[in-house]
């Protein structure tokens, strides 16, 4: 199970020498993204060279275009939203069979609803993972709802690996490692704590190890 951290902010750049020794995956995310470019990639990667960098560009058109940036910019994930064109998802699967770069579908237009994606959704060989996520604007408006946990069992039953985000921390952590996600997205239970350091550590020594029989272990 791999520990993504998200960083939203300016001043949570500052935070990657403290945690990128729990981190798997830094997220720069999309307020970062258009807040300073591709360079905010190029910065995570010259501060951890060791950690992969996923850049939350959210895509819904212009395929090419941002795929070749993020990914020349050295970002080895990018999102893509399930709701854009197939044209786009074709275009960027190509795209990151060139670079040797994994896309991410993330389902944040759908959430809420019964069922995230259709029962015959498919997606290009090099789309990694769908991404279940609670929007933030959401939870800031008082949805407590932890549906998109319940969720992942949906995504496995239809055969993706799956990245869960929205709320995750101390808090929820046992309920996300009960339902097995292949990716832990967290954000602000570690960027806005008072020990941004302490917490990464805290939830990663909790995340169990792939290869040892755990239930989301899939060939």
């Amino acid at each position: 199970m791999l520990l993504q951290i998200a960083f939203d902010k300016p001043e949570h750049l500052a935070l990657l020498s403290l945690v990128k020794p729990y981190a798997d995956i830094v997220e720069i995310g999309t307020p970062l993204l258009k807040r300073f470019g591709v360079s905010a990639i190029t910065t995570a990667r010259e501060l951890c060279p060791d950690v992969m960098v996923l850049a939350d560009t959210k895509t819904v058109d212009a395929g090419q275009l941002e795929a070749d940036m993020v990914f020349g910019a050295g970002a080895a994930f990018m999102t893509v939203l399930s709701c854009a064109s197939s044209a786009t998802h074709e275009t960027l699967g190509k795209r990151a069979k060139h670079f040797g770069a994994t896309i991410i579908v993330d389902t944040i237009t759908e959430s809420g609803k019964a069922e995230l994606l259709p029962a015959n959704a498919t997606f290009p060989e090099s789309f990694g993972y769908v991404a279940v996520h609670s929007p933030t604007d959401a939870r800031l408006a008082g949805n407590t709802s932890t549906s998109h946990i319940d969720a992942v069992r949906q995504m496995h039953a239809k055969g993706f690996r799956v990245s869960l985000a929205g709320g995750i921390g101390p808090k929820t952590l046992d309920q996300v490692i009960a339902v097995g996600p292949e990716i832990v997205v967290v954000g602000s239970a570690i960027t806005e704590a008072a020990n941004p350091k302490e917490v990464s550590q805290w939830i990663r020594d909790r995340l169990p190890e792939p290869g040892r029989g755990w239930p989301w272990d899939r060939k």
